[in-house]
């Protein structure tokens, strides 16, 4: 009976342990907006406290909650018009009827990138301390959303000055082709401004904290699918290398069978065909099953407890400002 106090009692203590854990990180994230009198011994500290509460407490007034729906709006509609851009009939057309690269919707996702622009320089002028301000992973997401477009425009400008002044020689149309290829990266990294929302999302928050919570379970998921793939694509290769016109005619083509099996997506275009490799193909399936179906209740309840806190946070807020 004691033994089984001990057990229960340490078990207990885990979780408590664990909750407590979650607490004073949740704490540390909102210590910022809580603690005001960081303001009061700074130049200009009830501006700059004035400009924080509208920018980071969407709950402290009208026209905070009217600037965190603003803010929302305008990552739906960059998105919009970054989508539109790649169609080929909202381009401007050249006199001879080619696309010109240039698009409709430029002048909206500038409209955007500015007032993302504007809303970072805010609160990196109105916040109590920039240390924490560097170290804030949806402040480093917003300046992620705003870089790609200015590097995009410099690029371009030396894009355009190589190609006007030496558009004859070799070794410059070279150079501006290595410049295209590093516009299109620029252009690709746009589509993180999607991760913008998390700032005004409870539910994109604790799925990132609940990611971070469980690096050390999802690190072991890798680990086991990289595995997995490794030990199944080295089987089903051994197996089907020599049928005639085999799809595994490599290593790395096994690769690509196994990580699809493994994720229980199964594409279609590559199977096995002999009975060997069949049982083997059975057994990469059966064992992705079982390790997907693993991580899900501890992701899942980590979620679950750090979003209630964050909705228990955002109620204590609304209930604070009324």
């Amino acid at each position: 009976t004691n033994r089984c106090c001990r057990i229960s009692f340490e078990e207990r203590q885990d979780e408590l342990n664990e909750q407590l854990k979650i607490q004073r990180e949740l704490e540390a994230e909102v210590e910022i907006e809580e603690n005001e009198e960081l303001f009061h011994d700074m130049f200009m500290g009830q501006t700059r406290r004035a400009i924080w509460n509208l920018m980071e407490k969407p709950f402290s007034s009208v026209t905070a909650k009217l600037v965190a729906v603003a803010s929302s709006f305008f990552v739906l509609v960059s998105l919009v018009a970054m989508t539109l851009n790649t169609v080929e009939e909202m381009q401007y057309k050249t006199p001879a009827g080619q696309p010109s690269g240039r698009y409709y919707g430029e002048n909206v996702e500038t409209f955007c990138i500015t007032f993302f622009t504007l809303e970072y320089l805010l609160r990196l002028l109105s916040t109590p301390d920039l240390r924490c301000f560097g170290r804030s992973v949806l402040n480093t997401v917003d300046l992620i959303a705003i870089l790609p477009h200015y590097l995009q425009m410099v690029l371009e400008c030396f894009e355009d000055e190589d190609f006007h002044l030496h558009s004859g020689d070799i070794e410059t149309v070279a150079r501006v082709g290595k410049v295209g290829q590093v516009l299109r990266i620029m252009r690709l990294m746009r589509i993180f401004r999607i991760l913008k929302l998390a700032r005004h999302s409870t539910g994109l928050r604790a799925f990132g904290f609940t990611l971070r919570q469980c690096y050390q379970q999802v690190g072991c998921l890798l680990l086991f699918i990289g595995l997995g793939i490794f030990m199944f694509s080295a089987m089903v290769y051994s197996v089907e290398h020599d049928v005639y016109n085999t799809n595994f005619t490599s290593m790395p083509q096994a690769w690509w069978w196994a990580a699809v099996s493994i994720s229980t997506v199964g594409y279609g275009d590559m199977f096995p065909e002999t009975n060997l490799g069949r049982i083997f193909a059975f057994a990469c399936i059966s064992f992705g099953v079982i390790l997907n179906g693993m991580p899900i209740s501890i992701l899942y309840n980590k979620f679950s407890d750090y979003y209630t806190k964050l909705k228990s946070h955002e109620y204590a807020m609304v209930s604070k400002a009324r």
